[in-house]
């Protein structure tokens, strides 16, 4: 047989164009290389089309909508879809297997190379296509996508594709895999994992010629404690450990995990607070099952339902191409992803976090269930629905990765979303349970909460913005409806609903005309903020205490309670006439009836009782004391002077008390570990109580089991830290010139933290020209308008690019090598002194709380510097200020040098310049020289 002859590939007669810092460079059709000022690349972008990485990047850059240009981040997502890649042409070029470009020049050149691998990538059929590419890009190029045809060619398209294959090109749900019901579990067997059963496993994993680790052992023989049977109801066994960075403690807790799961038949619920550590753990469990197939019934990634896309927000959005015809091609590349996706997850995983900017967040991100509308099994797509499937994978798996989001909101709401709880967990980065507590068991009755609730009871309203698919709460149920009663309920629900927030809300308080009692209470709220907030005319966030209301605000929340009142006993009255019916109908009743029904019922209950029961408290209070393990203000959220919401804000003084008796006592085992869980060296008394006190360790009705391990890395020989004594951190141009200055000496690989955008802003403006000139890319958090973890994937992929971000990158930044070599904050990260930061400082101890926080802050950020042997890192401050108290955040034996930014400049670059060692020396004596575990 004569094999078909290989499509001709052609590719866009456009000129190549790359970002600078300042300007750009572009590839002219004569093949010269031409460097643009900002005014000469605002003209060329407003020019002809021209081949970009990263369009929207280039046109936020000059201010101007790029029309008609070829993004290669486009075509990638459509030849690549559920692949990797940084967003620029050296992240293009990596994922593609071609040269990575040196200079901007290079990456010029490189353009339609990686223009012509994609196509013709494209030419080379997958096995496993669940879409059909060629009708996707007919109907993408319909619509004015400028790749179509040179896709179309590079599929060897020789005829047009038939009306049918058109018609059904977006209809991806088709051709997803159906999941099937399985038996419920039985219940998990109690046997216990000894210290030898976790060494052993450790030892298979790691695998025959690893290098010994004694620390790596010590330690997961010491969370095997946390898998023995309970000894008491209401008393788990809970281990804090603290394995310093370079232990390899992930390896340490699945040993003992996987032993437990495997003994017992149920699964341990592995929870994180970085999706980097989630997808770590993940690559981590190969090891255990290197058959992909095997892995997949085993090992399961689990997010809350609004990080998964809702396959019938999507069909919703397809359905509406006729009148949105420019959504073609956004939602073309969602259905080539939707089609080639692992797990459905919108929010890390196979999903680039740069899609969502390329085609824009309605027809990608905002396509996942995010405001409780779901139908479950009165979907048409529920068989296939990416949440159920990961839901039924879970309960079958042996580890569960979570996060701590996920986890805290279902021990919130009493494991809402599934009802076979986990009965053993794992937090790992346990220093972050405390605000991830803060933020489940918080009460916020504010504009953007209030509205919610309305949005979910009375679906999309005439003059609102449209969410997700804008179903009521009538449309939703109704086919559940026991009777006409249950039918009048839903009236009253709906009447008593108008009472919260509708469409125009802020626009009418701003014009002092409030509708209803809702918004008449928020206004009153903002004007008491108002009145009393230091700051009111700057550009942040502005709160005030509740007591002494001004005048009208008591009568206005006694209004607003009658209001909820009226509103809370329809849906307690609808959620027992489901109830009921699963009662009276159980004989009858087929399984997804009964599903839609529980679910229909606990979604009412959480509404009535912890929404709006949580809001009644808050009003009462107002004419009562707030109860003392509380604390109440009233506070507009602003950002850069804009109001945001406001209203009524309560959060727990001691947030881990809640989450311990809704969590950790129903649990009968709980590891919490971190490199970072005690407060200074680790051998304090005091130390361990401020681990206890961040993970409510200290309301067990027992001690927890302590174990420390400390890192292998020898910090005095890989670190330096410097505190710089002669820049006035409130003299901006000082503060700009030094970030220059160390930027430069350390040759990129340069992370920059704030602690307050204004500052972050100055800074770039500052430095920006010299690192052009240096060849430094540099990157900024709230200027590149990226998502985060775009801008930390850009910054590891590029060894000497430079960022700038605030408490968000710190968090997220996992960068091992040279990529991370110079990290320099601008002043100590002080705790905000807001109303919640007294409240905790009078619980905690003022000094104590301010000083607790400020260390654990600094000691994340110098964790970050070195994560594997190899690795060396300068630590600046550019605080003079910095009180030696807190220099305990720091490992035993650095030494913190207090010097002039000459100095600290000459030390960076001498430093950074040695080559690192090729092998490092344990503190304890062993020798390592590659990645940690």
């Amino acid at each position: 047989m004569i094999a078909p002859p290989a499509p001709i590939l052609s590719l866009p007669d456009a000129e190549p164009l790359v970002l600078a810092p300042e300007g750009g460079v572009l590839l002219t059709a004569d093949g010269e290389l031409m460097a643009l000022d900002p005014a000469a690349l605002r003209r060329r972008v407003d020019g002809p089309p021209l081949l970009l990485c990263h369009a929207k990047a280039v046109g936020r850059r000059c201010g101007l909508e790029v029309m008609g240009a070829f993004d290669l981040l486009e075509l990638f997502a459509f030849a690549r879809p559920g692949r990797f890649s940084a967003p620029t042409p050296r992240g293009l070029a990596a994922a593609l297997g071609l040269p990575v470009p040196a200079s901007l020049e290079d990456a010029a050149i490189t353009l339609p190379r990686l223009a012509e691998t994609l196509l013709r990538g494209l030419s080379i059929p997958t096995a496993d296509e669940r879409s059909d590419p060629a009708a996707l890009a007919t109907r993408m190029g319909e619509a004015g996508w400028p790749w179509a045809p040179f896709v179309l060619k590079a599929l060897g398209l020789r005829a047009p594709v038939e009306d049918h294959r058109k018609r059904g090109a977006y209809q991806i749900w088709a051709h997803l895999p159906e999941w099937e019901a399985e038996p419920p579990n039985p219940p998990p067997s109690q046997h216990g994992v000894e210290p030898r059963e976790a060494r052993a496993r450790l030892a298979q994993m790691l695998g025959e010629g690893a290098e010994p680790r004694p620390q790596q052992g010590d330690y997961a023989g010491a969370v095997a404690a946390a898998f023995g049977p309970r000894p008491a109801p209401d008393d788990p066994t809970v281990v804090l450990a603290q394995a310093g960075t370079g232990t390899g403690k992930t390896l340490g807790y699945l040993a003992a995990a996987t032993v437990w799961a495997q003994k017992n038949g149920a699964p341990v619920w592995v929870s994180t607070y970085t999706r980097n550590l989630q997808h770590q753990i993940d690559g981590e469990m190969d090891r255990l099952f290197p058959d992909p197939v095997l892995k997949a019934r085993q090992v399961v990634l689990r997010k809350g339902r609004e990080n998964y896309l809702c396959l019938l927000n999507y069909e919703d959005a397809v359905r509406g191409l006729a009148l949105n015809p420019r959504d073609a091609v956004p939602l073309g590349l969602m259905a080539r992803w939707a089609a080639a996706t692992r797990d459905g997850d919108l929010t890390g995983g196979d999903f680039p976090g740069w899609l969502a900017d390329i085609i824009g967040r309605p027809n990608s991100v905002a396509l996942a269930d995010r405001r409780g509308e779901c139908i479950h099994s009165g979907c048409p797509h529920y068989s296939r629905c990416f949440i159920e499937r990961g839901i039924r994978r879970a309960r079958k798996a042996q580890i569960v990765i979570a996060n701590h989001a996920l986890v805290m909101i279902q021990a919130a709401l009493g494991g809402v979303d599934d009802r076979d709880a986990p009965s053993r967990f794992v937090f790992d980065e346990g220093h972050h349970l405390f605000e991830a507590a803060d933020s489940a068991f918080a009460g916020h009755l504010t504009g953007l909460e209030a509205t919610d609730l309305r949005r979910w009871l009375l679906g999309h309203e005439e003059g609102g913005r449209r969410a997700s698919r804008g179903r009521g709460l009538k449309r939703r149920v109704e086919d559940l409806l026991p009777g006409e009663e249950a039918l009048a309920t839903v009236d009253d629900i709906e009447r008593a609903a108008r009472a919260l927030p509708g469409p125009g809300w802020g626009r009418r308080i701003h014009g002092e005309d409030p509708r209803g009692p809702a918004e008449r209470f928020l206004a009153l709220t903002r004007t008491q903020v108002y009145a009393r907030a230091q700051g009111a005319d700057g550009p942040y966030t502005l709160e005030c205490d509740t007591t002494d209301p001004v005048e009208g605000l008591v009568d206005a929340a006694l209004a607003l309670d009658v209001a909820l009142a009226g509103l809370q006993a329809p849906l307690q009255a609808l959620a027992k006439a489901f109830r009921d019916r699963l009662d009276d109908e159980a004989a009858s009743l087929d399984p997804n009836q009964r599903q839609r029904l529980d679910a229909a019922a606990r979604s009412l209950d959480r509404r009535a009782k912890m929404e709006i029961g949580g809001w009644r408290g808050m009003l009462k209070s107002l004419s009562e004391p707030t109860p003392p393990w509380l604390v109440d203000w009233f506070g507009i959220e602003r950002v850069e002077g804009r109001e945001l919401d406001f209203g009524f804000y309560r959060h727990h003084v001691d947030p881990t008390r809640p989450f311990v008796d809704a969590l950790v006592r129903q649990a009968h085992g709980v590891v919490v570990t971190s490199a970072t869980l005690t407060d200074g060296a680790g051998d304090d008394p005091d130390d361990w109580r401020a681990a206890e006190d961040r993970t409510g360790a200290g309301h067990l009705p027992r001690p927890a089991i302590r174990a420390q391990v400390a890192s292998p890395f020898d910090y005095p020989a890989l670190t330096r830290v410097l505190i710089v004594r002669d820049v006035r951190k409130d003299d901006l141009d000082q503060v700009g010139a030094a970030y220059r200055e160390l930027f430069l000496a350390a040759g990129g690989g340069a992370l920059g933290l704030f602690t307050a955008v204004t500052r972050l802003r100055a800074v770039h403006h500052a430095i920006a020209p010299a690192l052009q000139a240096a060849g430094l890319p540099l990157y900024a958090q709230h200027l590149d308008g990226m998502d985060v973890g775009t801008l930390v994937d850009i910054f590891r992929g590029e060894t000497d690019a430079c960022l700038l971000g605030t408490d968000a990158v710190r968090d997220g930044v996992d960068v091992p090598g040279r990529a991370l070599r110079l990290m320099v904050f601008d002043r100590v990260p002080w705790p905000r002194p807001d109303i919640l930061s007294r409240a905790r400082g009078l619980h905690f101890g003022k000094q104590r709380w301010s000083d607790m926080q400020t260390r654990f802050r600094l000691k994340q950020a110098f964790g970050r510097l070195v994560r594997r042997a190899d690795d060396r890192g300068v630590f600046v401050l550019l605080d003079p200020m910095m009180p030696t108290r807190l220099c305990t955040a720091f490992p035993p034996g650095v030494e913190v040098q207090r010097i002039g930014l000459a100095e600290a400049v000459a030390i960076t670059k001498d430093f950074l310049a040695l080559e690192p060692a090729v092998a490092v020396t344990h503190l304890d004596g062993s020798v390592i020289g590659g990645p940690s575990i």
